[in-house]
């Protein structure tokens, strides 16, 4: 094990038991080098990793502190790994976000109040009023967004942002069958909306879950189009 990753895992180590605990200032650097059996080089660089996982907080002429340590904010992270999945990777992931979606579609529905229906109502109305993909992916990002909010568990946001930033730099829209893929999605919005509307909580797992599908299949198809090319 490398200098930094002593430092790195004995630092997540104290956070993780409680020894730093959230909010709290780190002790001095020569404290933690002494501890830890490292050099300061290897400790700040330790920091700066965690400080980019949202674990902690360098503050200028202040000190380094321990973060909040908000569950959103942490899994908001994964982003720098998920971020890099191939495509093939990405649709492992998919099997994960259309559970999650469904999930936040039913417990929407439990939750949702008239001006969050109007907004979601409002933002499928301008998407099916579009067919430039750029604009539809963000218009689709806002929609499924508004749900998860509504959803009312900021930790389960946060992932599902994660995973859907990553599907958006996939656009299926741009296919030559992109016309009717946007079709059956506008429709699938609606009906996710709709159950949504009714407070219906397993109308609108149900709806969810098949428009994810209905995006899943088309990912697949654009990545027997990849190995096609490659080979």
């Amino acid at each position: 094990m490398s200098a930094v990753e002593r430092a790195f895992h004995g630092l997540r180590h104290m956070i993780a038991e409680g020894r730093l605990k959230a909010g709290e200032r780190m002790p001095p650097e020569a404290d933690l080098c002494a501890e830890l059996g490292v050099s300061r080089g290897p400790l700040r660089e330790a920091v700066r990793m965690l400080a980019a996982l949202r674990v902690v907080e360098p503050r200028h002429g202040s000190g380094t502190y321990v973060s909040a340590l908000r569950p959103e904010d942490i899994i908001g992270s994964l982003s720098l790994t998920v971020d890099l999945l191939p495509l093939s990777g990405l649709l492992e992931v998919f099997e994960l976000r259309r559970v999650l979606e469904a999930h936040a579609a039913s417990q929407a529905a439990a939750r949702v109040n008239a001006e969050a229906l109007e907004r979601m109502s409002a933002t499928l109305d301008a998407m099916e009023a579009i067919d430039d993909p750029a604009e539809v992916s963000a218009l689709d990002h806002r929609f499924h967004s508004e749900i998860a909010r509504v959803a009312g568990n900021p930790a389960l946001e946060s992932l599902l942002t994660v995973f859907r930033t990553r599907s958006r730099r996939h656009q299926i829209f741009t296919l030559p069958e992109g016309v009717d893929i946007k079709r059956v999605s506008d429709a699938g919005h609606r009906e996710i909306v709709g159950a949504i509307g009714r407070h219906d909580p397993v109308a609108a797992a149900s709806a969810a879950a098949a428009h994810i599908a209905h995006s899943e299949k088309w990912l697949r198809h654009l990545l027997t189009q990849e190995r096609a090319r490659e080979s």
